[in-house]
């Protein structure tokens, strides 16, 4: 099991349940997105887009994304250089498309977190996103998405208005450790 994938809409608790997976062990840790674009945001490492065309172009790019205005990346050396260091890759996304590509490129446990749209506009307004209509758009997006993929790939589900950051994140981490431990013991 390569890591874990937190697929919801914006505001949906990704970045909160992420924290809690490490707090509760630090082998959790974040793929920081290569980001071209604004400066905004602080899970990114902020690229040009000549840097991030060099990257493409030697293929160490296992997904891409433009949403925003923004192109988004995530790089094979880190995902490559956590899981050499121990640890345990959480990617965020918010498309099936995205989810299915890095799930053929390897095993990943995939985790949907749901909202309802009040719920992400209040989220979105508290904290004092300045692009909330653009947010409530993209949980739109998400929807549609959901319902154009019948099958969803998901080995967890939780509504995070409904559950806690810390319940989701227990729950995560006793899961994956059984999947690591069910494919460790296919290898044997």
């Amino acid at each position: 099991m390569m890591g874990v994938v937190l697929y919801g809409p914006p505001t949906s608790g990704k970045s909160t349940v992420t924290a809690a997976l490490g707090r509760l062990d630090p082998r959790f840790v974040l793929v920081r997105k290569l980001k071209a674009g604004d400066r905004r945001g602080t899970e990114y490492d902020f690229v040009t887009v000549e840097e991030l065309a060099r990257l493409r172009a030697a293929g160490r790019l296992l997904l891409e994304t433009r949403r925003y205005g923004n192109t988004y990346a995530i790089d094979r050396h880190q995902v490559s250089g956590l899981i050499t260091a121990g640890h345990v890759p959480v990617v965020h996304l918010g498309n099936i498309a995205d989810l299915r590509s890095l799930t053929e490129a390897g095993p990943w446990m995939t985790v949907f977190l749901w909202i309802p749209r009040q719920v992400c506009e209040h989220r979105s307004r508290q904290r004092g996103d300045h692009d909330t209509p653009q947010r409530l758009k993209a949980w739109d997006e998400t929807l549609a998405d959901l319902h154009t993929h019948a099958e969803s790939p998901f080995h967890h589900r939780f509504q995070t208005d409904l559950v806690t950051a810390d319940e989701i994140a227990a729950r995560i981490a006793g899961a994956h450790a059984e999947l690591k431990a069910v494919a460790g013991d296919q290898h044997a």
